[in-house]
């Protein structure tokens, strides 16, 4: 038999769930589709379109293969879009040390009127393997080989590079980037209105 403490009890915890499933199951969601249709860009992926083919995602970081492009960081996944994970190989690692060698070296071979001064992000893996962003030192890092490729003044390509250079916010919180699937989209445009390859 049920007692009417017990009733009581059920009663309430019947109109809990109830109100829990009202806010959590239908207001919660609704608000965040409402922000989602507010911030369509965003919540769809930030997708990159051109001439309305979506080319990318500014949120994802991409290979590019061929001097006439700026290169992301290095991947663990390949910038495979499916994985994202870094090797987890640690400071200490004699594989990593020796990725890093050979990253330098092809670094050196491809970009030979680049500074010498190599920088660290060129020669390590961000962390999800998907990073769109690179440094400004690492991008100012690859402009002649870029402008030379594609038969362009190294200063027209320098401003292609700061028109996407991504400053820290409130000039102090984060640091100064580079978003190199943004930029290789817009390089890609450029060449498409001069009619060049």
């Amino acid at each position: 038999m049920i007692t009417v403490a017990i009733a009581r009890q059920l009663a309430a915890s019947v109109k809990a769930l109830l109100v829990l499933t009202l806010v959590a199951g239908l207001l919660y969601p609704a608000a965040i589709l409402a922000i989602g249709l507010v911030v369509p860009g965003q919540a769809n992926g930030s997708l990159i379109e051109v001439d309305g083919t979506v080319v990318g995602s500014s949120l994802l970081g991409q290979a590019a293969g061929g001097p006439q492009w700026f290169q992301a960081r290095p991947s663990a996944s390949d910038h495979a879009g499916d994985t994202s994970g870094g090797s987890n190989l640690g400071p200490s690692s004699e594989e990593l040390a020796s990725q890093v060698s050979e990253r330098g070296a092809a670094l050196r071979e491809a970009n030979p009127d680049a500074p010498a001064s190599i920088p660290a992000d060129a020669l390590t893996a961000s962390a999800s393997g998907l990073d769109p962003h690179i440094s400004p030192e690492y991008a100012a890092y690859q402009v002649p080989r870029v402008a030379a490729a594609r038969g362009m003044s190294a200063a027209q390509v320098q401003r292609l590079v700061a028109a996407h250079t991504e400053h820290a916010v409130l000039g102090f919180l984060g640091q100064d980037r580079v978003n190199v699937t943004e930029l290789n989209v817009s390089l890609a445009t450029a060449d498409a209105s001069t009619g060049s390859q």
